[in-house]
């Protein structure tokens, strides 16, 4: 992660944090948003969860290596109608771009909160968004042709395979209600937010790129002079009548609202205009996200008693099958016709500890279809002679699990729970078999060096490669299943020393 970054707590409208915010806004073109709150334990609540921390990440400055500002707005302890006026400015901005990450849910959140906190009114759009998943998705079928799936892809994941950077996500269900913050929380919020800003850094250069400019001098005419001209081709005409639109509605959004006959009021938000690139790449690809009124109104859950009753029954079962500490050869060992290597399935709610398992040089795939069924696990385990790693009880209460084919993992804490299977399945870690896998894809790392030109072409728009690497003579490869790029750089060492820390094992 990018060091150069300021952390400001901002808990007070009269604080000189709040001051700092307020002047990091009117310099900064690109903003990226984050919200935190303690998360709901029951799903019928009447009610949206109070958000309790914005964040704000501003970075200062055109290019990719400017200083960056990230605010964490205390919403708990600061006056909330003073703060109002400031952030709705920032959302319909014309000259900041947004950047988020499923921002629409913390805008309905932040909405309830502020209204419920003395507010007249919350909010209900913001202009000039930009979602990090629907550019991901867009240079991913631009670069390889895949279709954006079904399932929205998570932000570590995203953090991960651009930035080569984990994002740990264990205090993502931590009390964010509760004062004071601890200083991992802080970190942990901070990090959230101005990973946005260095992921679309590492994308800008690909969207400017794939934006076609027309030419000035076919635009710059009146709305008569198109629709009189005989000659002019259907082409053109659409054209022109684009570029005459945009402009009807940046009047529109800075002045009077033709439509509904009514004045907007402008915003006080006295911003830096974009660059060209920038501008070019708003134009293109910015959003809108604009709050209905169904939007804001908490959805009960339908959940029939009868059925959570029935589910509680199942899940305090004291003879649940694989509930008890594992206990025979597991389905790789060689008495039950395995290949001695250890080879586990981990479902979506161990996925973390997949990573962990592959860090460490242990075989850790994940489902093959995005949502599994319990018979889909049980196959693939049983075909690959894999044992099922999950926290799920409800896969427990099939009674054709076959024995030495699924694993309760007990501990919450990924570390932890790489130390449970380990200890649990008595396997044996050493220091060669770290980063020995392709933590992205599982696949047996095969090493291809790249020399810096190859790397830098591989990495376009899709990896960030730091350019203080260009000088310190280190080698580039690439997973010759997935061409995911590595390099022995600080994370790398990092996660090194962090493994040999966490299985005990002697440098």
């Amino acid at each position: 992660m990018e060091t150069d970054q300021r952390i400001y707590l901002v808990s007070s409208t009269d604080s000189p944090e709040f001051t700092r915010l307020k002047c990091s806004l009117t310099r900064s073109t690109a903003i990226a948003l984050d919200a935190e709150w303690k998360p709901q334990r029951t799903n019928s609540s009447s009610s949206f969860p109070t958000v309790t921390l914005l964040q704000v990440a501003c970075r200062l400055g055109h290019g990719t290596s400017d200083v960056s500002d990230v605010f964490l707005i205390d919403l708990t302890s600061i006056h909330l109608p003073s703060l109002w006026e400031l952030l709705n400015d920032m959302f319909v901005s014309p000259d900041v771009l947004k950047l988020g990450f499923r921002f629409k849910q913390d805008l309905v959140y932040l909405s309830s909160t502020f209204t419920q906190r003395g507010c007249d009114v919350g909010f209900h759009e913001v202009k000039q968004y930009i979602d990090i998943t629907s550019i991901y998705n867009h240079l991913q079928h631009k670069r390889f042709g895949r279709k954006a799936p079904k399932d929205i892809k998570s932000l570590a994941a995203i953090c991960k395979e651009v930035l080569d950077i984990s994002l740990s996500k264990e205090l993502q269900c931590s009390d964010w209600s509760h004062r004071p913050l601890t200083e991992e929380q802080k970190l942990y919020a901070a990090t959230d937010a101005h990973c946005l800003l260095q992921i679309f850094d590492v994308f800008k250069a690909s969207l400017v790129e794939g934006i076609t400019v027309v030419d000035p001098s076919e635009i710059n005419v009146g709305l008569k002079e198109i629709l009189t001209v005989s000659d002019c081709t259907s082409q053109i005409v659409t054209v022109r009548l684009c570029k005459a639109t945009y402009v009807i509605r940046a009047l529109t959004e800075n002045g009077q609202n033709i439509a509904n006959g009514v004045v907007s009021r402008k915003t006080t938000l006295n911003t830096m205009p974009m660059d060209e690139n920038l501008l070019k790449i708003v134009r293109t690809y910015g959003e809108r996200i604009l709050l209905k009124e169904s939007d804001l109104l908490p959805k009960i859950s339908k959940k029939k008693t009868r059925r959570r009753a029935s589910l509680r029954t199942v899940n305090t079962d004291k003879h649940l099958v694989g509930s008890v500490d594992w206990q025979g050869p597991p389905p790789w060992d060689s008495s039950l016709g395995g290949d001695g290597c250890p080879k586990f399935l981990l479902d979506v709610m161990v996925e973390g500890l997949a990573k962990h398992l592959r860090c460490v040089g242990i075989d850790a795939a994940v489902p093959q279809s995005k949502k599994p069924d319990s018979r889909e696990l049980l196959d693939q385990a049983c075909k690959e002679k894999r044992v099922l790693l999950t926290r799920d009880t409800k896969l427990l209460r099939h009674q054709d699990l076959a024995k030495q084919q699924i694993y309760r993992v007990k501990s919450l804490l990924k570390n932890e729970q790489l130390l449970e299977v380990i200890e649990t399945f008595q396997l044996k870690i050493s220091g060669d078999q770290l980063m020995s896998r392709c933590t992205k894809c599982n696949g047996k790392f095969i090493q291809k060096p790249l020399t810096i030109e190859e790397a830098i072409e591989a990495a376009k728009g899709f990896q960030r490669i730091p350019n203080c690497l260009f000088n310190k003579n280190l080698e580039f490869w690439q997973c010759m299943n997935c061409h995911q790029l590595y390099w022995e750089g600080t994370q790398y060492h990092n996660a090194v020393q962090k493994f040999m820390e966490v299985c005990k094992l002697s440098e």
